[in-house]
């Protein structure tokens, strides 16, 4: 059985870097495809603004992913937590 990690540790890791709250959850696969679509929403986002948007402008669609991100990372964590309990 894996170790269950504090939720609100994973919550900490997961404002620290995208998809780092999943993979310390123990859910990598979900946490690499959320990083992999933070790169890939900022980069179109930078590559569709003009040079005078600001930096969170031209990064939007990345930001916006990540931050979908990190409540579903805490909520999974929560999840595994209370499911970690029931079955003691």
């Amino acid at each position: 059985m894996q170790k269950v990690m504090n939720p609100y540790l994973v919550l900490a890791l997961a404002v620290i870097l995208p998809g780092a709250g999943h993979v310390a959850a123990g859910e990598p696969r979900r946490g690499l495809a959320f990083a992999f679509f933070v790169v890939l929403f900022g980069a179109l986002t930078y590559a569709t603004t003009t040079p005078e948007i600001s930096f969170i402008g031209r990064h939007a669609g990345g930001l916006f992913i990540w931050a979908l991100s990190i409540p579903d990372a805490y909520r999974r964590a929560r999840i595994r937590t209370l499911n970690a309990k029931v079955t003691r």
